[in-house]
């Protein structure tokens, strides 16, 4: 009897170390198989961009070529082409103005509230010295 009572316990203790074993394996398998996916998916990302790049050089080289082959147009499409460039340069030069006046009022601003910050802080300190010699000079009396 004293031997079925050990051998069921060592029935018992093997019994758990095959389940976590087990569950060890799928746990394993289960990282590996989602670290496997991130690699896929990565690959599948590097692959696409490379794909959207060779589709904007394709639409650059395209354009250039249309730019490049000249078609003879009428007078009058000629003309409307031109207006539409000189209006295009004229909108490029105003948005480029405007960037600047944005770019530089955002500096000032940024100086303005810097240079405030510092006077507040400059105030501040004032205020503190003037406490401290006033605590001072009723130490000193």
């Amino acid at each position: 009897m004293a031997t079925s009572s050990v051998t069921i316990p060592q029935n018992l203790m093997i019994l758990i170390l095959a389940f976590i074993a087990l569950a060890a394996i799928v746990i394993v398998a289960l990282q590996w198989r989602k670290v496997r996916e991130v690699q896929n998916n990565v690959l599948l990302l590097e692959k696409e961009i490379e794909l959207r790049k060779i589709s904007l050089v394709e639409k650059d080289l395209e354009s250039k070529r249309l730019m490049e082959t000249t078609i003879p147009l009428p007078k009058d499409q000629q003309e409307k082409l031109a207006s539409i460039r000189k209006d295009t340069k004229n909108i490029m030069q105003r948005i480029g103005y405007l960037h600047s006046e944005i770019s530089e009022r955002l500096a000032r601003l940024e100086a303005q509230t810097e240079f405030k910050k510092l006077e507040k802080m400059l105030k501040d300190i004032e205020q503190k010295e003037k406490e401290m010699d006033k605590m001072l000079k009723k130490v000193r009396d």
